[in-house]
């Protein structure tokens, strides 16, 4: 920190990648590639990165609402992209 009069300037240094880095838990630093990392090379959407996300980490965090939270990105994604299409034998959520 440095002291400037009356301002207090707080300076970061980030001594790593950001793309090596994880802010809180660490469910992702065991993984080959970084669930970012493929999301961002891949060009994926929002709902298919979340569900990648969920998929990746649920045995490491979340156990099965990780699962319920990746099926239900991908149900937001059946029905914004392909219309709604839900079937008696879709999940009802």
């Amino acid at each position: 920190m440095v002291h400037r009069g009356s301002t207090l300037l707080c300076l970061y240094v980030m001594d790593t990648k950001a793309s090596k880095a994880q802010v809180g838990g660490n469910h992702y630093k065991g993984m080959a590639i970084q669930p970012s990392e493929f999301i961002y090379k891949n060009d994926l959407s929002w709902l298919e990165g979340n569900a990648v996300k969920y998929i990746c980490r649920h045995h490491l965090k979340g156990g099965m609402q990780d699962i319920d939270k990746a099926i239900h990105y991908l149900n937001l994604l059946k029905e914004w992209q392909y219309g709604p299409t839900q079937t008696e034998t879709d999940p009802p959520f």
